[in-house]
């Protein structure tokens, strides 16, 4: 069973690290570039206040959630435009993001774990919503890192991306319109204390293997495969790293090798 309070500390640990990066930026690094095509740092927070927002609804008002769903003009800018619509003044920004995952935290630790709850295309628990949030807190952090030249130390908390990134294996093969695997896959990542995380059984002929940030980095389509210690045996497991995604949704813009323009 999952601790439903703990996950949602680990959550509010994860944003506060984020926050603490950019508080104390001077307002023009808001509008620095990021790894990902036409966002800037200010895109980055805006996208987490917004989706913060979407995912209160969805814990508060299925009925508000989808009709914010449907209002959308163009439903393949749903998230670009979202995070157009909350960008404000640094200081503003700022507040609004603190308040809204504070109102989500709220909202999710009044609904059981297990209880489902509407998204995009899919339902998932209150937990699963809660450790999304957190695996997009912690990627779009790694943008953030990555433009103001900022190496982070990897966390413990990076199990839960790790986790979610190995339970959407169909999902990243079915939303690049392939065939779901019937056979399942290993997966054993050096953790960063040292240890050993995995996940699948340990008979499985299909294996990925690596450093924990790198399948993290991987799913998150932080890193192109090219860049990353990770080790595929089988068929199924190579081709789910060249697929994998571990958020919701059409496929994400991969990014290029390290030293070549990145493209949407």
């Amino acid at each position: 069973m999952v601790d439903h309070t703990a996950l949602l500390t680990e959550l509010a640990a994860e944003s506060a690290q984020l926050d603490a990066l950019v508080a104390a930026l001077p307002a023009p690094a808001w509008d620095r570039p990021t790894p990902a095509p036409g966002w800037t740092v200010a895109h980055q927070i805006a996208h987490l206040a917004w989706t913060d927002h979407v995912s209160r609804l969805a814990a508060t008002d299925a009925e508000a959630f989808y009709a914010t769903v449907a209002a959308a003009p163009d439903p393949a800018r749903l998230v670009d435009d979202g995070a157009a619509s909350f960008l404000a003044p640094p200081a503003e920004l700022l507040t609004r993001w603190r308040a809204g995952r504070d109102a989500l935290a709220t909202a999710l630790a009044a609904v059981p774990a297990t209880e489902k709850l509407p998204w995009f295309g899919t339902r998932m628990s209150a937990a699963s919503m809660a450790t999304a949030r957190l695996m997009e807190t912690w990627a779009h952090g790694e943008d953030v890192a990555d433009t103001l030249g900022v190496r982070r130390t990897p966390t413990d908390r990076l199990r839960h991306v790790a986790h979610l990134g190995f339970r959407t294996l169909g999902h990243g093969f079915a939303a690049h319109g392939r065939a779901v695997p019937a056979v399942p896959v290993r997966v054993e990542l050096a953790a960063p204390d040292g240890g050993t995380w995995t996940f699948g059984p340990a008979e499985a002929a299909d294996r990925v293997t690596g450093p924990a940030l790198d399948f993290c980095l991987l799913v998150t389509q932080r890193r192109h495969r090219g860049d990353l210690a990770l080790v595929a045996t089988g068929p199924i497991a190579d081709e789910w790293l060249d697929v994998a995604q571990a958020f919701a949704g059409p496929p994400g813009g991969k990014r290029e090798p390290a030293g070549r323009e990145v493209t949407a």
